[in-house]
């Protein structure tokens, strides 16, 4: 039996904010998650409402991919303007289809193929403004792909007359192309397997939340966060949960920190300008020792910045943000997947160590799709910690209790013979308050021990992936994940020596396992979307190691294979540079 050489074919959607880029590259990607396919697509768009480029990337293969390809095999072209400016992307054997009817002089080294989308979508529905359904029928064509999965797609994503209409359109274009395009297109997409699931990084993070158990979130509506409140409001009645958008982020940790200090699993959603905001709280937690779970979408800064663009540049700001010192924990999710099952810990991490957990995702990860296998729930856990519970003989409840790992007992309002309370002052270990000398350092010491326990038995040490020693070690952390895995694949057919150490648990920072590796490591590169190197700081700072070089981005693009690699081939000895 032949084996089936590998599939991998990337499509852009380009047009203006409101002509539908992301629904056209939406339903793309889902039809090809019905069929089986591993599918990660990305959204590039401005921060206005109407006009501006936007577009949207569908990278389709059968095998699994996690990052985004700066090649483009099929343009569908909603105005002439993603054409002049995506031509030079696309590849070799390349094909544009555009609307000839209303996109006139245009030229490109790749083959152009004209389909009069609005012309038959008003022929075949009376509306021109399924002209991009028109679109997706004439691409499946072109790839030979099943139009019985759209089909299905499109009645089940639109529903009664609306669908029916679609499936017209999207019929039409499918017929157009059969028709007219002589051609050949060099890759074809046939059904592989069973349909996968598809989603967005938020989306994963609502999921990870409902299955960990939350039942409160509050948050004020900020990009790339919002989609997280937006995915809770509409499961709340059926899981229980309570949605609130209060008037500012200020409120939204502190309801937060109330509906956890009063016994639910609690979280709160923002980027990194509504952090600032939430930064006293985030120290009102750590002094009265409430678990919470903090999702930051980080986007370029300082202030406002790109609000629509991505960044990795709330590191060094998360690990250290709020006065004096206490514990916390900070998680990154490198995947989609990965998102889920680092939501679930987070909300183990700040129970069982009743500590603040800042989930440190960014606008790439968090609006970016990819295909997910089924989560397995046999895996999920609830850790609710240390929960008092009266002991005869005892000497009562003291929320604050000084123990030998620094985790007190914790109790909920309402449980008989206990009386919770505590203050945002310092406090003794009955949580009144206090500014007894001895009184703080017990309590100051309590909460070190705590951080220990966190960073010893709560963080997962990272894992290098490849040979143990290798010419080039890569390092990164978060959504990079994807980029340098296959930055790590393309060198390895090149011949180098290459491995990698990526980090989705970043604090309390696993020193020793890193210092390990770096001392292993011949020449090493450090990968990030910030402009000074924030990760590179803290190998430096908690290990006393530094690392060779630099590879960031921090145009607002999110960092791509071929990215880390051009970089490598100026600055790296493997490629015969000399330093």
């Amino acid at each position: 039996m032949a084996v089936k050489r590998p599939v991998d074919v990337n499509f852009m959607i380009g047009g203006e904010a409101g002509q539908g880029v992301q629904s056209v590259g939406v339903l793309l990607g889902k039809v090809f998650a019905r069929g089986g396919f591993h599918v990660f697509a990305d959204q590039d768009y401005e921060s206005r409402i109407r006009g501006g480029h936007n577009f949207m990337r569908v990278r389709t293969s059968s095998r699994k991919t996690e990052a985004v390809s700066e090649t483009v095999d099929m343009l569908l072209a909603i105005n002439k303007e993603t054409i002049d400016l995506h031509q030079p992307e696309l590849a070799s054997s390349g094909v544009i289809i555009y609307d000839g009817d209303t996109i006139k002089d245009v030229k490109s080294n790749g083959f152009l193929f004209s389909v009069p989308m609005a012309r038959l979508a008003q022929e075949k529905t009376g509306d021109k403004l399924m002209s991009n359904t028109v679109a997706l029928g004439a691409a499946l064509r072109l790839v030979g792909y099943d139009m019985a999965l759209m089909d299905g797609l499109l009645r089940d994503h639109f529903g009664g007359d609306v669908g029916e209409a679609n499936v017209k359109a999207a019929h039409a274009g499918y017929d157009y192309a059969a028709q007219n395009f002589r051609t050949e297109f060099p890759h074809r997409l046939e059904p592989i397997g069973a349909a996968r699931m598809f989603l967005t990084g938020n989306e994963a993070i609502a999921l990870g939340a409902i299955a960990a158990g939350c039942k409160f979130i509050a948050a004020y509506p900020m990009t790339p966060a919002t989609p997280i409140l937006e995915y809770l409001a509409t499961k709340a009645k059926d899981m229980d949960i309570l949605v609130v958008q209060p008037e500012d982020e200020i409120a939204a940790i502190n309801m937060a920190l109330g509906a956890s200090f009063a016994g639910l699993r609690a979280m709160t959603a923002t980027s990194g300008s509504g952090f600032c905001l939430m930064v006293e709280g985030l120290g009102l937690a750590g002094v009265t020792e409430t678990p919470c779970v903090i999702v930051n979408g980080q986007r370029p800064g300082p202030a406002v910045g790109l609000p629509t663009r991505t960044e990795q540049g709330d590191l060094a700001f998360v690990v250290h943000a709020a006065c004096g010192d206490f514990p916390r924990a900070v998680l990154a999710p490198a995947t989609i997947e990965d998102a889920f099952w680092v939501t679930v810990k987070a909300f183990n991490l700040a129970e069982r160590y009743q500590v603040p957990v800042i989930i440190l995702t960014d606008h790439y990860l968090a609006g970016s799709y990819a295909t997910v296998d089924k989560f397995d729930m046999s895996r999920v856990t609830i850790d609710r910690g240390m929960v008092y519970a009266a002991a005869p003989g005892g000497d009562g409840y003291k929320r604050h209790k000084v123990t030998v790992n620094g985790i007190s007992p914790r109790a909920f309002p309402g449980q008989k013979e206990v009386l919770v309370a505590t203050d945002s002052d310092e406090h003794d270990e009955a949580g009144h308050l206090t500014e007894s000398a001895e009184e703080r350092r017990a309590q100051v010491q309590k909460r070190q021990r705590k951080a220990f326990e966190l960073k010893h038995h709560g963080i997962t040490p990272p894992e290098l992936r490849g040979p143990k020693r290798a010419d080039l070690t890569l390092i990164g952390w978060g959504s990079t994940y994807g980029a340098i895995k296959e930055a790590v694949e393309l060198l390895l057919r090149e011949g180098k020596s290459a491995n990698w150490l990526h980090l989705n648990e970043l604090w309390p920072f696993p020193a020793e396992p890193v210092a390990d590796i770096l001392c292993d490591a011949k020449e090493s590169f450090v990968v990030e979307s910030n402009a000074s190197g924030q990760l590179a700081q803290i190998i430096r700072a908690e290990t006393g190691k530094a690392v060779e070089g630099k590879i960031l981005r921090y145009d607002g693009r999110p960092i791509t294979p071929a990215y880390i690699v051009d970089h490598l081939r100026k600055e790296s000895c493997c490629y015969g540079n000399v330093k």
